[in-house]
């Protein structure tokens, strides 16, 4: 028995060995580690491990050390079966006691099943007093390094054209000339100096876009894989389809294309086995045999558009809504339209497929996907269907999402006397108020009209506690901006200027300290600011409005 298992074990190392030297058969070695029909809550992880199977995703040493580890592990797993090893009941006990239920498991706690690789008894006696100073090294070096979190399908290299580069060279060049300039003249020469600082705010606005640009990485890099991961899945569940790409020329920036790899692959492998009907199924709904589907992308003002559509069999709402209501996610006694019925595949523990498969319905539904599009890209996903004709998934991006980091153009008002900073990007206009514009509603709320137009008003001083300067509100000025839809006029004493910050984050979580709408730290070169964080700030004001309403609710039931 053990030399049986031994034999399986070493044949399945020689298959990963290979996989390592010729980069190719990863999809054959998953399969023989059983790794094909696991049921894992990490979008993360089955992604990787489809992409594995595809061929799409590149076999490097950490995953050919994970896939050895889990060699060690299966084999001394068989040892205690067989009872080959000293106390297997206690190791099969220790093993079950360790185990989680799939759904529970975290993908760091999936992920410490593979760091240390287990060994037979008979193996570490051998090698105990051999290896011990090596042992004693590795100890060591895992102590220094800290450990590493995964991520996602990083982009480790931009190409870049050689005159982006040779303009990036010349604009340092001037920039380098223009301080000596200054350097030089010292204060002897104002005008010449004034000349000089104005030729070094060009010089330096013109680097920040190229090296904006060059972090810029065309969709193609992510969509072409895809290509392959489509022919896969249709030849392996047995669908005919063409696989249509559009817009893959679009630029965006690099965090946002990596960020975008994993929803994609999950998105298609749903429109291949969930969205279109087999041949026969299509011939008989009077389709083409043919499915198809297509990935496209485009850019309209402030956002980018990713979206995934196919012409399969559609969403059924009345299936989605009968699914929702049978796991409590839909209220029985509202009406839903039908767009709001399809949001409803979005929620978490949402899943219409009847059975599990290798290539869906593994325990990971649209959530996941939607998390990772909102929590590291601000965007969203929108559904289009129509029954019998397919179904869209359209990922929607805000290019110009809230930066933590970066240099970013601002107001700088001045409130309660202190000094704020607002992202222009939030700004609509400057607006001074008049007494009669303002209009006090019973539940506490304020409202402007700005030339014709209602927004909320809110006083930046009360949200943070401070005591206003202009008590006149004549004599203040009213920021509006926009968050999404959203309008709000927010009043501060006095805007300042309008110029260039650079924003870093805090070095400790103040957020979660203290709660209040600062996006971070502005430094202004001859000052520093707090950064307000303009859609939390609208978020604080509706929440201290609403507690302040059922506080006045309670106080009119009380005196009743």
């Amino acid at each position: 028995m053990q030399d049986s298992i031994i034999q399986c074990i070493e044949d399945i190392e020689k298959q990963i060995l290979e996989v390592d030297a010729t980069g190719q058969g990863a999809g054959e070695v998953v399969d023989a580690l059983g790794l094909s029909h696991m049921r894992l809550s990490s979008v993360g992880v089955i992604a990787i491990l489809d992409m594995l199977s595809d061929g799409i995703a590149p076999v490097n040493a950490d995953i050919t050390t994970a896939m050895l580890g889990i060699c060690e592990a299966q084999k001394k797993f068989f040892f205690a079966l067989g009872g080959l090893l000293d106390n297997s009941a206690d190791a099969l006990a220790k093993i079950e006691t360790k185990s989680k239920p799939v759904v529970q498991e975290s993908e760091a706690e999936a992920a410490m099943a593979f760091e240390e690789p287990a060994t037979t008894t008979a193996e570490v006696e051998q090698e105990k007093e051999a290896d011990a100073p090596k042992e004693k090294e590795k100890t060591e070096s895992k102590k220094a390094k800290p450990e590493a979190k995964p991520s996602a399908q990083a982009i480790s290299s931009i190409r870049v054209s050689t005159d982006r580069l040779d303009r990036v060279i010349e604009l340092v060049g001037k920039l380098m000339v223009t301080y000596a300039v200054i350097a030089q003249g010292g204060a002897s020469n104002m005008n010449q100096v004034a000349s000089s600082l104005r030729e070094l705010d060009n010089v330096i606005s013109r680097l920040q876009q190229e090296v904006n640009a060059i972090r810029l990485v065309p969709l193609k890099q992510i969509f072409m894989p895809m290509h392959r991961l489509v022919k896969s899945l249709s030849q392996k569940i047995g669908k005919k389809l063409d696989f249509v790409v559009e817009g893959d020329e679009l630029a965006l920036d690099k965090t946002i294309v990596e960020s975008l790899n994993e929803p994609l692959v999950h998105l298609l492998r749903n429109a291949v086995d969930h969205g279109l009907e087999d041949p026969e199924g299509r011939k008989n709904a009077g389709k083409k045999e043919a499915g198809v589907v297509t990935l496209a992308a485009w850019r309209k003002g402030d956002n980018a558009y990713i979206q995934v559509k196919d012409d399969g069999r559609g969403l059924d709402p009345d299936r989605i809504l009968a699914k929702a209501l049978e796991k409590g996610l839909a209220d029985p006694e509202t009406e839903y339209e039908q767009k709001e019925i399809l949001q409803f595949v979005l929620q978490s523990g949402f899943s219409t497929a009847e059975q599990v498969t290798d290539v869906s319905g593994r325990g990971v539904g649209m959530d996941a996907v939607v998390n990772a599009i909102k929590v590291t890209l601000d965007g969203d996903v929108e559904i289009e269907s129509t029954l019998g004709k397919g179904a869209a998934f359209t990922i929607e991006i805000p290019l110009d999402r809230s930066a933590n980091e970066g240099i970013v153009e601002a107001l700088v008002c001045k409130v309660g006397g202190d000094t704020f900073i607002v992202p222009s990007r939030d700004v609509m206009e400057i607006y001074m108020p008049r007494l009669n514009d303002v209009v006090a509603l019973p539940d506490g709320r304020e409202t402007v009209d700005v030339r014709g137009e209602v927004h909320s008003l809110l006083r930046l001083a009360d949200l943070l506690d401070l005591i206003p300067e202009q008590n006149n509100i004549e004599m203040a000025q009213a920021i509006v901006v926009r968050v999404g839809d959203y309008k709000a006029a927010v009043l501060v004493d006095e805007v300042l200027k309008q110029q260039q910050v650079v924003i870093t984050g805090f070095t400790v979580p103040v957020e979660e300290i203290f709660h209040i709408p600062i996006l971070g730290y502005g430094m202004m070169g001859e000052s520093d600011a707090l950064v307000i964080d303009t859609e939390k700030m609208i978020q604080h004001f509706q929440e201290r409005m609403e507690q302040g309403a059922t506080a006045s609710l309670t106080r009119s039931a009380l005196q009743a």
